[in-house]
């Protein structure tokens, strides 16, 4: 977006002229001088040399804020508007609380941005009765579901390519990839190549352009032209030029070559080729300001465009004329403050029943963002189409086939491949796109899976949608249908591990989104075997062919007490198993009365009784190794048959 001469930057800039330095004093002449001719980098550089020497006068921070907003540069735009504010906040003008609040949404600072939006609605009373878009929520704005999935093109070059229009099944659209006139023009920030305008064949499968060529040797001059519109039955074009006359470029009184809109006629030339005829200007056309970006109703009754012209609200306004008889047309009359703002509204394009345009004026991510307005008696409040098709850099030019939802665009993001690139996009309309929500549970710490967790699924106000219960394997699914890109809370319960919460957005596109949660135990004696939840402590010894509590053994149950007593909830049972070694019977026998002493010892220690649900021997019943009767094992594996446990049934 750095070619500063034509048609997106120049409509901004050669549409506002020199008003903003038309005053200057002649300490800037070198820096205004540059500014004039759009070479905007330049301009800052020399304004900040001005501020290095000493000079922070509120004329030179206004024109270092305005060198870097105008070339795009919201960071260091904030920077210098910063400064203004810092110094001059009671003295400037609205339309830099204006720019300051736009320059903060250029660098994802939200609430900075919507804190000097209401600082500057509250200096413009006019603006805050007339536009009420502006007071929407950013966080709503972020938060809002996405709708489109975007492929960049291509034909995409380095240089800029934008402006795209619908031409049946080929697309036609504005590059400063070559010249045709300037062939050893350089492509820099303030010499691009010229514009001139090319078409390909669309390849809808692919989601992209093919085939391109020039689109007419007539159109295409050695100016800049972009940005056109043809009617339904392709006999006639409108389109985007320089001032032109004759072999020349026209300039205003303010010396700055204007745009101008002309419309021309289809015929069809050698070997079959269509191309132009007629070419003429439109009446409301002016040397001493800008018309440019034509658009038509679905039944060519009505011709908007963009224009500075008197009785503009804002930097650029959208405008409309009636298409009377005889090439006729009506007064100009501008859209309203429902669609322009004190900003920029720009590249308008019109369906059946909706205006898609640009705009920096209403509340957006940063840069110009599309925005869409439905026609009832009149357009209604434009609403932001949202990310990913909008950006915290510039988004335009916005076409649409309303039938099969898809279409093009325009953005300068860093994922392009050069300045301007053309994307194509598949719109879901909004509440279409559904999801699903699956995942599984484990343990946090050592990543078993968990089975029988309790798993809630609420929306983002919480309200419950649906809860399940984990499988074997710690699998859960919700049945529900979800909509895309929605936030929803995950509540997960288990005995023994924290409850956990988990905030979740669905995929942007139809599908499942797979959300794994891990859960914490409440206690690191706390352990799961086998989908049983049981206190872990260390290993239980008893004197041979005894059941008395040693020293050794009450250490290790004090731990139990203690995490009964923290969770005063918990009800347990207590298991004791011997090895194979000694007739079964006495085994038993054994095992029983220690499960009972150690029972009776943690009831000893402040434990009410009803929280043991039993303490009973298990002998050698429940071998947990193949050390049985008449197997010969170690003492080491006959030690891990040895064993208390404490069961959890409760918590």
């Amino acid at each position: 977006m750095k070619y500063h001469h034509f048609i997106k930057k120049h409509i901004i800039f050669i549409f506002l002229g020199v008003a903003f330095l038309g005053f200057s004093q002649e300490k800037y002449k070198v820096a205004d001088g540059f500014f004039d001719k759009n070479q905007f980098n330049k301009a800052a550089k020399t304004y900040e040399v001005a501020f290095n020497k000493g000079d922070n006068s509120r004329e030179l921070l206004q024109k270092a804020g305005n060198a870097y907003y105008f070339n795009g540069d919201m960071k260091s735009a904030n920077k210098w508007y910063g400064k203004l504010m810092g110094i001059y906040k009671k003295g400037v003008s609205t339309d830099y609380f204006f720019r300051y609040a736009q320059s903060f949404n250029g660098i994802q600072k939200y609430a900075a941005a919507k804190k000097w939006m209401k600082e500057y609605l509250k200096r413009d009373k006019l603006t805050i009765d007339e536009v009420s878009g502006k007071e929407i929520n950013i966080t709503e704005l972020l938060e809002k579901e996405q709708e489109f999935e975007l492929n960049n093109l291509s034909i995409n070059t380095a240089f800029s390519d934008f402006g795209p229009v619908f031409y049946g099944d080929k697309l036609v659209y504005a590059s400063a990839k070559d010249s045709s006139y300037f062939k050893t023009s350089k492509y820099n920030l303030n010499q691009p190549p010229f514009l001139n305008l090319y078409i390909g064949s669309v390849n809808s499968k692919e989601r992209d352009v093919i085939m391109i060529e020039e689109f007419s040797e007539v159109i295409n001059s050695k100016f800049h032209e972009a940005t056109l519109v043809f009617t339904a039955d392709f006999k006639k074009v409108y389109y985007t030029r320089n001032n032109f006359n004759g072999n020349s470029g026209s300039v205003d009184s303010e010396g700055v070559n204007r745009l101008k809109l002309y419309s021309a006629i289809a015929f069809e030339g050698e070997n079959g080729k269509i191309d132009w005829k007629n070419s003429k200007e439109l009446p409301f056309n002016s040397d001493e300001y800008s018309v440019g970006h034509p658009a038509l109703n679905k039944n060519e009754t009505k011709l908007y465009f963009v224009s500075d012209m008197p009785g503009t609200i804002g930097e650029t306004d959208i405008f409309v004329v009636d298409i009377l008889d005889d090439d006729t047309y009506s007064q100009p009359e501008n859209l309203g403050t429902k669609i322009n703002t004190k900003g920029k509204e720009m590249f308008p394009f019109v369906t059946s029943n909706k205006l898609y345009f640009a705009s920096d004026g209403h509340l957006g991510l940063g840069g110009l963002d599309v925005f869409e307005s439905e026609f009832n008696l009149g357009f209604e409040t434009p609403k932001n189409l949202g990310a990913p098709l909008n950006s915290i850099l510039d988004d335009f030019g916005y076409i649409v086939n309303e039938e099969n939802n898809t279409g093009f665009m325009c953005s300068n993001r860093n994922t392009g491949k050069g300045d301007d690139d053309i994307y194509f996009f598949e719109r879901t309309p909004p509440g279409s796109c559904k999801q699903h929500i699956k995942g599984y549970i484990s343990n946090s710490k050592t990543g078993e899976r968990l089975a029988n967790a309790l798993v809630v699924l609420y929306n983002n106000n919480g309200k419950k949608i649906e809860e399940t219960i984990t499988e074997i394997n710690g699998a859960y699914v919700f049945k529900s249908e979800l909509n895309c890109n929605t936030k929803y809370v995950i509540n997960v319960e288990k005995k023994g591990y924290f409850n956990t919460e988990k905030l979740t957005l669905t995929d942007i596109k139809r599908g499942v989104t797979i959300v794994p949660i891990g859960l914490d135990v409440i206690s690191e004696l706390i352990v799961e075997e086998n989908g049983v939840m049981k206190i872990k402590i260390g290993i239980i010894y008893f004197d041979l062919d005894k059941y008395d509590i040693r020293k050794d053994a009450a250490l290790e149950f004090d731990k139990v007490v203690s995490l009964m007593k923290k969770y005063p909830k918990m009800v347990i049972n207590i298991e004791s198993h011997t090895d194979s070694r000694a007739s079964d019977k006495y085994n038993l026998t054994l095992s029983d009365n220690r499960a009972k002493a150690t029972r009776d010892y943690i009831i000893s220690r402040g434990i009410n009784h009803i929280r043991i649900s039993s303490a009973k021997g298990y002998g050698e019943t429940q071998l947990i190794n193949k050390c049985e009767n008449g197997v010969q094992c170690s003492d080491a594996l006959h030690q891990l048959n040895r064993r208390s446990e404490f069961i959890i049934l409760k918590m």
